[in-house]
């Protein structure tokens, strides 16, 4: 793999010649054997018996980019890439249709020999559900499969409650993949970069003032500047939500996305429709229901991984923002992302 000028610090050439392991001399995805299980007391099989790589480490140390580059030198068209978002919602749909979640599965990966997952994660137990079953099939079909998470495999389904019930699967995960931490020192989404289109081509609008004085005053602000009226936009299956839209872009207030019983699934089918969004109003994530943060950690993860341009109104910076807010999953993820946008005061936002 050679990542085009790109210079790659100590733990990501690591993750990177881990990567290159699972290709053969051709660059074509090795077979492997049938899938592996852990032994008692998780006694994990010979590392030649892999069928793929588990990338785990904290926000920004390049985990996708690693990724991204092996899934590219893969000399093959027998490939899929996903970011779990989008693959989970794409599941639910196909089962739908299909009347199974096998179905489904056979369906969304078609011939791949090389599945690759970007931000793997298990929050949610009825999740964890349609993971085992995943990770079965996965396993089955002798696939090779690598992904990047935030979490370690033993931290997956963090919830006390239901963890016991995904060891199997977590088991399944150690006996199969290798396990590589991409942890380095460094965030690099805190550099400054040069980039200014997609994701970056938003703003993060620090509103003068703090509290609901600030938002107060960046509303008045584009007010001032005119702005077209709310409308009705349909979410489906009989739902909407209000926003302002002119051609491919969206604003919403945070209030009525995030309070509402939206999801990630919502997100999506919107990013099909509207390619710039603006959210208003977001208040510090310490003083909204746990539910709500929630949302804005799935939005942000849609809109960063599309690469659509995220422009943010808040009386905090991000990284006060998203502080002392307890047990909200990805939030770490959420802080790094909105600190790359950069930074501008409301005085200086002109609207359309």
């Amino acid at each position: 793999m050679k990542p085009d000028a790109v210079v790659l610090d100590p733990a990501q050439q690591t993750a990177a010649h881990t990567l290159e392991a699972l290709l053969d001399q051709y660059g074509r995805p090795l077979r492997h054997r049938g899938p592996q299980r852990a032994g008692r007391l998780g006694r994990r099989h010979p590392r030649a018996d892999r069928s793929g790589v588990y990338l785990h480490g904290r926000p920004g140390r390049g985990k996708t980019m690693v990724m991204d580059h092996f899934f590219a030198s893969a000399d093959t068209h027998r490939k899929r890439r996903f970011h779990f978002h989008t693959f989970f919602a794409a599941l639910h749909t196909a089962a739908h249709t299909l009347g199974s979640i096998e179905r489904a599965i056979d369906a969304l990966l078609s011939d791949a020999d090389l599945v690759c997952f970007d931000e793997f994660h298990v929050t949610d137990i009825g999740d964890a559900m349609l993971v085992a079953r995943l990770l079965d099939a996965l396993f089955a079909d002798r696939r090779t499969l690598v992904v990047t998470s935030n979490y370690r495999p033993a931290d997956l389904l963090p919830n006390p409650l239901f963890h016991d019930h995904f060891l199997p699967s977590i088991e399944q995960i150690l006996a199969n993949l290798d396990v590589v931490a991409l942890d380095g020192p460094l965030d690099y989404r805190t550099l400054p970069t040069h980039r200014d289109t997609g994701f970056l081509e938003g703003r993060y609008v620090l509103t003068t003032g703090a509290g609901p004085g600030g938002i107060r005053t960046a509303r008045a602000s584009v007010n001032a500047a005119g702005e077209r009226p709310t409308v009705e936009v349909p979410l489906g299956h009989g739902r909407t939500i209000r926003a302002h839209t002119a051609a491919d872009a969206i604003t919403l207030d945070f209030h009525a996305l995030c309070a509402a019983p939206t999801s990630a699934a919502d997100y999506l089918r919107l990013t099909e429709r509207y390619r710039h969004w603006t959210l208003r109003a977001v208040p510090p994530l310490r003083e909204v229901p746990p539910d709500w943060s929630m949302r804005l950690v799935n939005l942000v993860d849609v809109l960063y991984d599309a690469d659509l341009p995220f422009t943010v109104h808040a009386p905090e910076r991000s990284a006060d923002l998203t502080s002392e807010v307890p047990a909200i999953p990805d939030l770490a993820r959420t802080a790094s992302r909105l600190g790359e946008l950069p930074l501008t005061r409301v005085s200086t936002v002109r609207t359309a």
